[in-house]
């Protein structure tokens, strides 16, 4: 149990993904109502907490805000905000770095944010909301229970990854380890949280590959 307050509490960030959650349903939920359970403990929060993003020895600080629906996401040098909106049936991506905030379209989602190993598109977390979604069992990962999800896109045209493999603590909702695999069933990129304050990002060309430059995001612990 002190490993599961600790992956609560420091890893908050990517997005809904590490955060506090209710309890699963003992009669085991669906998959929906599992993404569901996540996109709905996201919106209840509201915090702020002190960030960065790590490339070998390239840093970039950010302050990230969770207001209920919204995430925002400010990074320094150069300035960028970020704004994440999370809505009933879909997620839309801002950038509010000059004046008013202009919508992330599609046609930039496979864009890196500060050319790093993470995409416009993984900020979005369009993927708890697609509509295909099965559970493919249980596996432990950091020695908790999770459910794993096998998650797809409406259409092939909707995402650059074709399959999203999801991995969600069953006592708590939370997200632990996520993949993005290709139309050719290859895997492209691996989340995974690697300490209660920790994620690291792969960028990944098949299952036997590595990042010999993963990206880390990491939250500073209060």
């Amino acid at each position: 149990m002190a490993m599961l307050r600790q992956v609560k509490a420091g890893v908050g960030a990517l997005v809904a993904l590490y955060l506090p959650a209710h309890a699963m349903a003992q009669d085991g939920p669906t998959a929906q109502q599992i993404l569901f359970e996540v996109r709905q403990n996201q919106t209840e929060q509201h915090r702020e907490v002190e960030g960065q993003l790590r490339v070998e020895d390239r840093v970039m600080p950010f302050r990230l805000t969770f207001n209920g629906e919204e995430i925002r996401y400010a990074f320094t040098n150069p300035p960028q905000t970020l704004i994440l909106k999370l809505g009933e049936s879909g997620s839309q991506l801002f950038d509010q770095t000059k004046g008013s905030a202009q919508k992330i379209s599609p046609a930039r989602f496979d864009e890196k944010v500060r050319d790093t190993d993470i995409a416009y598109e993984d900020l979005a977390l369009r993927f708890l909301y697609w509509p295909k979604a099965r559970i493919d069992g249980e596996e432990l990962k950091l020695t908790r229970r999770c459910w794993k999800l096998h998650l797809e896109p409406a259409t092939r045209t909707e995402s650059s990854y074709a399959v999203v493999l999801l991995w969600v603590d069953k006592e708590s909702g939370a997200f632990l380890q996520a993949e993005a695999y290709g139309a050719d069933g290859k895997i492209k990129k691996r989340f995974k949280i690697t300490s209660s304050k920790q994620m690291r990002i792969e960028e990944l060309s098949g299952l036997n590959s590595r990042d010999k430059s993963p990206t880390y995001l990491e939250i500073q612990k209060r």
